[in-house]
């Protein structure tokens, strides 16, 4: 399906997906890089080494999913906008997606927006909780939405709604 839609199928997100235990200790990234090109600034960024190093620079980051903390740095260094930090445990009911951000205008920490999947495709309504854009991230803006939890391994984008 990848290669035809563009859009990952269940296989693909499982080989990238981490453990369900994992994901309920707390804030963990996910890659869902799916094409084998010369790219590796992932790697680099991440402070606690948890996307190893590659052994081929044309191969698939893999990561170590219990030396991530979630910090979200990695997020903005990936030129495939394919990075994405879930956390399951936002609130009893709620989870919070940490993803990039590359278009204008920006939206503001509070904004109500509407959430897409990948397909793009509205899944419902999420909130923004931060808004990260630092000289470093070079135009790439890490933004937090929070979403139901039953959301958050669909939600991928979002679209801003307007004045709320």
């Amino acid at each position: 399906m990848l290669k035809n839609t563009g859009v990952p199928d269940e296989k693909d997100l499982a080989s990238v997906t981490p453990t369900k235990k994992r994901l309920e200790e707390g804030p963990v990234v996910m890659v869902e890089c799916f094409q084998e090109i010369p790219c590796d600034p992932c790697h680099y960024s991440c402070p606690k080494d948890a996307i190893k190093p590659f052994k081929d620079i044309n191969y698939l980051p893999e990561v170590d999913f219990q030396l991530c903390n979630g910090c979200g740095i990695c997020i903005a260094s990936c030129p495939g906008l394919a990075i994405f930090i879930i956390d399951k445990n936002y609130s009893d009911d709620e989870a919070s997606i940490m993803m990039p951000y590359e278009l204008s205008p920006l939206p503001a920490k509070g904004d109500l927006v509407q959430t897409l999947d990948r397909s793009g495709n509205t899944v419902g309504l999420g909130k923004i909780e931060e808004v990260r854009i630092t000289k470093k991230q070079d135009r790439t803006a890490v933004i937090k939405v929070v979403v139901p939890k039953e959301d958050v391994m669909r939600v991928r984008h979002f679209k801003l709604r307007g004045p709320n």
